[in-house]
């Protein structure tokens, strides 16, 4: 009898055992599916929370951004430049050079000059009848002379000195006109950028190989990346190129759009170099003026002028234009011109000014003229623009 109860015991214990390992196995398997549903409620709130942080650092860096271009836009129309300051140099004063050289070194200084002074437009102009247009439209000699004619070569060499150095290859091939070319003193000017520098603007020729259809074209724009712009351009052409700046991370290209030239001048105030202009006369100087509306305040340099130090402008201008004469002075490039009824050259500008009064020399150079008249007046003009304190680069 006892024997039989201490089994039923002893099975009892050994079934009680079995229950309890059972139990707190279920117990165990119900504690692992809680913490694990747990565990994914706090992986998916994590999940949850890093796509926030992500989806608000990327709002944070487009507000960023757009302050940035709102910023930047601000600061272009605080120092953007509406108006221009050309001037006008007659051909012949390379003739009285005595070789090649000393021609080429005379045209280099008178590009750095106007480079100097923030000069946009450069207009050369013959005074001694000495070139005519032929059929196609270029300008020729009229001598037989073998000498190359000094307007053509002062307006070729003003041409490739405003022209990028990367570009020079593409647009400028060998010529007698540039054979002396290594002489000339580099401009430094700001679109003049090497390959280290950045800047939102930058001076390209488009390339031959193109996107596909709708892509637009790629340039060259002196970087070891081309630059792609939305705009199908005829390759060989010069442009100007603004680039974005987000596009720099890419490894492939850049990434921009063709603009007009003068918008670096218009929009941030920066110099952007000069335009070359030939013409064959005194009054083509005016009468082709590429501005709408002409030149609305027009300078004569000459010792017979008024001195400089009484000249005041009564008026601000868009556009201005300064003109210097030759060897024998304006007054032969007046008596030369058929096209023109005054026989004073008083007569064609605002006003007639003698921008070194007291010379010590019997004679100044154009040259030197230039260098002269643009320091004399340049405080002058600014003065009426309003821009004497914030100009960024006159």
């Amino acid at each position: 009898m006892e024997s039989k109860e201490a089994s039923d015991s002893y099975s009892a214990g050994i079934l009680d055992k079995l229950n309890k390992k059972k139990r707190v196995k279920n117990e165990e398997f119900v504690g692992f599916k809680e913490k694990r549903k747990e565990y994914k409620e706090q992986k998916r709130k994590w999940e949850e929370e890093k796509a926030m942080k992500k989806i608000q650092k990327r709002l944070d860096k487009e507000a960023k951004e757009l302050e940035e271009e709102r910023l930047r836009e601000n600061l272009k129309r605080k120092n953007g430049r509406d108006w221009t300051l050309s001037i006008a140099v007659p051909g012949s004063i390379i003739e009285n050079a005595q070789s090649d050289e000393l021609r080429t070194y005379l045209a280099g200084q008178i590009g750095r000059a106007a480079t100097v002074f923030a000069v946009d437009e450069i207009i050369v102009f013959d005074e001694l009848k000495s070139i005519t247009k032929n059929e196609s439209g270029e300008f020729v000699s009229t001598s037989t002379n073998k000498r190359r004619n000094g307007c053509i070569m002062l307006a070729k060499v003003l041409q490739y000195l405003d022209c990028p150095q990367y570009l020079r290859k593409a647009f400028f091939p060998q010529q007698p006109d540039l054979k002396n070319a290594g002489l000339l003193n580099p401009l430094d000017a700001p679109h003049h950028l090497r390959a280290d520098d950045w800047s939102d603007y930058r001076e390209g020729v488009v390339r031959d190989n193109t996107p596909k259809e709708g892509k637009g074209s790629f340039v060259d724009i002196g970087l070891t990346k081309a630059c792609q712009i939305d705009q199908r351009v005829m390759p060989g052409v010069r442009v100007t190129v603004k680039i974005n700046p987000a596009s720099k991370d890419n490894k492939k290209k850049y990434n921009g759009k063709a603009v007009a030239p003068t918008e670096p001048r218009t929009e941030c105030g920066l110099y952007w170099g000069y335009k070359t202009r030939l013409v064959s006369c005194l009054s083509d100087v005016f009468s082709q003026c590429p501005h709408e509306g002409g030149y609305d305040l027009t300078i004569g340099t000459s010792e017979r002028g008024n001195a400089v130090d009484d000249y005041s402008p009564t008026h601000s201008f868009k556009h201005a234009l300064v003109v210097f004469g030759g060897l024998k002075g304006l007054e032969a490039a007046v008596e030369a011109d058929d096209k023109l009824e005054a026989s004073d050259p008083k007569e064609l500008f605002d006003s007639y000014l003698n921008t070194c009064p007291g010379q010590g020399s019997g004679t100044i150079r154009t040259e030197e003229a230039i260098l002269i008249s643009l320091s004399a007046l340049r405080p002058k003009l600014l003065s009426v623009q309003g821009t004497a304190d914030h100009q960024p680069v006159v």
